[in-house]
């Protein structure tokens, strides 16, 4: 019987903390968005229409790298206090190669490593 691979991430538009599950070990790591402030401020001294596009593409390669490394699990957990679990789960969902990936999406609060690795495995364990 195949073992089944999980896993959780924690995620704003900003930052993804991964937690793989049962093997906590191997997954522990961060993905963090290219578009900081820096580039904000030089992309809208180009115009707010070029900031946009310039997020948006950032935005796009953030969750496609998150999305990349869920390929390689059979249920996914993504969790935390914006919208971005959502954006990730409409990108994954309309990708027929990931179709099989069984996706839980859930709001949660800023909270700390410890907390955020407890409610993957609560999470999967139930």
């Amino acid at each position: 019987m195949k073992k089944i691979k999980c896993l959780g991430v924690w995620m704003d538009h900003a930052n993804a903390h991964l937690f793989g599950f049962p093997d906590e070990e191997s997954d522990l790591h961060g993905i963090h968005s290219d578009f900081t402030n820096r580039e904000k401020r030089e992309s809208l001294h180009k115009g707010e229409l070029h900031m946009h596009h310039k997020e948006q593409q950032e935005q796009r390669k953030y969750y496609e790298s998150i999305a990349a490394i869920a390929s390689d699990y059979d249920k996914v957990l993504l969790f935390g206090p914006t919208d971005a679990k959502s954006e990730l789960h409409n990108l994954i969902k309309d990708k027929p190669e990931l179709a099989e990936i069984k996706i839980e999406v859930v709001q949660s609060d800023n909270i700390t490593e410890n907390q955020k690795r407890a409610f993957v495995r609560e999470h999967f364990s139930n």
